[in-house]
């Protein structure tokens, strides 16, 4: 690990500063991705701004009744807090899905959101990789890539974005709030990540520089009935092969609203809306749940060796929205 300059900063603007004012900069949080990222060189900052310290660290009811998230919130507090609990449940869940408790303890919001992929080729850097090295070569194409992506991806990038929280977040059409030097902004979650295209590199559409502050989810009353289900290769902190967030409101056996997103098929949360609006307005059935995976994985373009994921994503949307449907008719 090369040096690098260390400076702990207590208030929003004096981050936001801090990195204007050196572009090989980055934030630090928890530092689960980053320092492990800095160990294997494939990031080289030539300073960390910490910013555990921030005023960031609460969640919040908003006025219309949704809930406001603080980017320093760590994720076992926001698996734990009362109001995510009862409101959004697979937000809890894909919290606790992901990582053990000790990574739980120090990882915050903010990094989440922006951790990097975990394809062995991006973190090994003596193998080409273009979201590490741009026009160096995708060697996940035709080597291994049996966890890697069935929808969204490119032939410059077939890679998965690791976060279990955004999967959740996605269905709940948060919001994520950031600061830059030239003032705030805001993101939907689902536009925060970029298609990959032939810019694998370029991964979300922050300003430069720009330090999220805060996710805020918009009130939603299907999110109380929702789940979150992971399918990994090991039954403890391992990264999913395929999950889904789903939320259902069924009356009188009609779908009335319908939520889903899928994590570990694509660069980045796919919400699932073609899925949505096939299911919306007709029976919750366990055929129509089929009829609307099918139609929304119809876009998959799977390699030789991961396609079992169709048929995974496939299982888990029929599965868990039956699950949800049935908890809705007792």
């Amino acid at each position: 690990m090369r040096e690098f300059e260390y400076r702990r900063v207590l208030d929003v603007s004096g981050a936001v500063a801090l990195l204007d004012a050196e572009p090989d900069a980055r934030f630090l949080g928890g530092g689960t991705n980053l320092v492990d990222l800095m160990k294997a060189g494939v990031e080289r900052p030539t300073r960390l701004v910490d910013v555990r310290e921030l005023p960031l660290d609460r969640v919040e009811t908003t006025p219309d009744g949704g809930l406001r998230i603080g980017a320093t919130v760590t994720n076992s507090d926001l698996a734990a807090h009362p109001e995510v609990r009862l409101r959004y449940p697979a937000l809890t869940q894909a919290v606790l899905a992901a990582a053990s408790g000790q990574l739980r303890n120090m990882a915050t919001v903010g990094g989440n959101l922006l951790q990097r992929t975990r394809c062995a080729y991006f973190t090994d850097v003596t193998q080409p990789c273009n979201k590490r090295a741009p026009g160096s070569g995708c060697p996940a194409l035709r080597g291994e890539h049996r966890n890697h992506a069935i929808l969204g991806a490119s032939e410059h990038c077939v890679a998965t974005h690791p976060s279990d929280m955004a999967v959740a977040l996605a269905a709940f059409d948060a919001v994520v709030s950031y600061e830059t030097a030239a003032g705030p902004g805001q993101l939907a979650l689902t536009d925060l990540y970029l298609p990959v295209g032939d810019t694998p590199h370029r991964e979300t559409a922050l300003p430069p520089g720009a330090l999220i502050t805060g996710v805020t989810l918009p009130p939603a009353p299907v999110a109380a009935n929702s789940r979150y289900r992971k399918v990994r290769e090991r039954a403890s902190f391992a990264f999913a092969i395929g999950s889904i967030a789903a939320a259902l409101d069924v009356r009188d056996g009609v779908v009335h609203e319908v939520r889903l997103a899928f994590g570990a098929v694509a660069s980045r949360p796919w919400r699932a809306r073609r899925a949505e609006r096939v299911l919306t307005g007709g029976p919750a059935s366990a055929e129509a749940f089929m009829a609307a995976a099918d139609a929304e994985l119809a876009a998959a373009q799977p390699l030789s060796d991961n396609a079992y994921k169709v048929t995974l994503l496939r299982n888990l949307v029929v599965a868990v929205l039956t699950e949800l449907a049935e908890e809705t008719a007792r």
